[in-house]
């Protein structure tokens, strides 16, 4: 005679649930108490960030939530995830790694069909055999709620990383733009963005030769070079950093920048304390003035100090080129630009007409007539300072600053 094997119907499992259910919930202090220790002991770290009653309370009611359905989910119904949603919110706020977070639940999985299996055993072990369909139901059921936290955790993860880069980048803004004197602003700005209040700071202002494409394709903006650290902002037509120095100098800041960056860039001299960096900001943006336009050059401000004076006034230094240099203008363009390219060349040389004829391929006596000619049409002699100081600066206003008392390069804004 053959033996026939009893399916047990849906009416049976719910049954054996909601009995097995009704005597968990009984025990349900018992076994949050369980499934804590087993959560703590697998992760120790856990209750550094999450206080341990809260997530005794957490636990019971996940866990309450959980066997509770247990009968409904035996006649179709899908588990809640309202629980296990705001459970992970509240621990990607908190910090807690979703690894863990998820390998609670797993181990709330384990306990729940472990627990089940007790009680069943305990209460009618001839109805283990049918509790084995139940197994699925148990574990569909952790598997929905962890989709779920781990759903919600990402989501909060993503959205508490918007608001902190919306928010260093708001108090990095407040900084450059000279608010560091208040004193609760610039403690914020240090603790959000990991900076010294009164470290030593230096501000560069880059701008591509390509706008708008950025600092090009292969510029990797990086954050630390050697002793340097540097926090970017994108502004709508250059990259500001600012860079704490630690001991060295803006000059190690060119050149960390030297082999990453292909444009025209200003830095500012070193300044102490977050509450320097608006003045560094402008500083490193007067700086950026002297460049000419298209000209890769990283300048520092202590290098070009003349330029840099010239394009803070750009309406006086355009009167000043007009009036030193504004003879030439009666010449033929291209006689003009050989007189101003042996007047800038004479200046880059120190004077030297020997160096200067070298620099131009051309001979030392045509260097002295072009120089002579270029006395007698501005009045000015190169052998008075006063004189050679009103010529380079008129010849500086004339390459840095428009007719118009603009600077030719472009102001920073943004």
């Amino acid at each position: 005679m053959t033996a026939t094997t009893t399916v047990p119907s849906d009416a049976d499992l719910a049954e054996i649930a909601r009995i097995a259910s009704r005597r968990l919930l009984e025990r349900l202090p018992e076994l949050t108490d369980r499934l804590i220790t087993e959560i703590v002991d697998e992760d120790p770290g856990y209750l550094d960030l999450v206080p341990r009653d809260e997530l005794w309370q957490t636990v019971h009611d996940i866990l309450g939530e959980s066997i509770d359905h247990m009968a409904r989910h035996a006649l179709g119904e899908e588990p809640p995830v309202d629980k296990a949603v705001a459970i992970g919110r509240r621990r990607a706020e908190q910090g807690l790694p979703l690894e863990s977070l998820l390998r609670s639940f797993r181990i709330g999985g384990r306990l729940c069909w472990e627990a089940m299996i007790e009680v069943v055993s305990a209460d009618n072990p001839q109805a283990l055999p049918k509790l084995l369909r139940f197994a699925g139901i148990v574990w569909h059921t952790n598997e929905v709620q962890s989709n779920a936290v781990a759903a919600a955790y990402r989501q909060t993860e993503s959205e508490l990383l918007r608001r902190n880069g919306e928010r260093m980048a708001a108090l990095l803004d407040a900084l450059l733009e000279g608010r560091g004197a208040d004193g609760g602003l610039a403690k914020a700005a240090s603790a959000a963005l990991d900076l010294p209040m009164n470290g030593r700071y230096a501000v560069a202002v880059l701008r591509p030769l390509h706008r708008p494409t950025g600092c090009g394709p292969g510029f990797e903006r990086p954050e630390r070079v050697g002793g340097l650290r540097f926090v970017w902002r994108m502004r709508t037509d250059v990259e500001v950093a600012v860079v704490d120095l630690g001991d060295r100098r803006p000059a190690d800041v060119a050149a960390a920048l030297e082999q990453r960056f292909a444009g025209e860039a200003g830095i500012s001299p070193a300044v102490d304390g977050l509450a320097g960096l608006g003045r560094a900001r402008w500083l490193a943006e007067i700086a950026l003035q002297t460049c000419r336009p298209g000209e890769r050059r990283l300048a520092q401000l202590d290098d070009r100090l003349p330029a840099a004076l010239v394009v803070s006034q750009p309406e006086l230094s355009g009167y000043l080129g007009d009036t030193v240099l504004g003879p030439l203008s009666a010449l033929d363009p291209a006689d003009r630009q050989v007189l101003l390219e042996t007047l800038a060349a004479w200046l880059d040389c120190e004077g030297s007409a020997a160096r200067t004829a070298a620099r131009l391929y051309c001979h030392r006596n045509t260097v002295f007539n072009r120089l002579r000619r270029l006395e007698q049409l501005t009045s000015r002699s190169l052998h008075r300072p006063r004189d050679v100081v009103e010529l380079a600066l008129a010849l500086d206003a004339l390459n840095l600053v428009g007719r118009d008392g603009a600077a030719a390069s472009g102001r920073c804004r943004g």
